[in-house]
């Protein structure tokens, strides 16, 4: 027979931990943006040169490495979810 239909409960604890899981798994590069950007904008303002390329080549670099970095886990902590809920574990 077929698998039985999820109660609103279970829809919504699943809701709960997709939230959690997203954010737990771009927080990481989130921050990292945030606090290359603060460094980047002190920068600029202790030696007042105004480039935008000093603010985003950094974050683009930075960010970009921390997704190589980060990105195998990243996916395998969004696949282990969605083999949970997909697989009813």
């Amino acid at each position: 027979m077929g698998a039985s239909a999820p109660t609103l409960g279970l829809l919504t604890e699943q809701a709960q931990q997709a939230l959690l899981i997203a954010a737990a798994v771009s927080l990481p590069v989130l921050l990292l943006s945030a606090i290359i950007g603060l460094l980047s904008s002190l920068f600029q303002a202790s030696t007042q040169i105004q480039d935008s390329l000093i603010t985003h080549l950094p974050r683009v670099l930075l960010v970009g490495i921390a997704l190589v970095w980060l990105g195998p886990w990243m996916g395998r902590t969004i696949a282990q979810f969605a083999a949970r809920v997909f697989g009813g574990g």
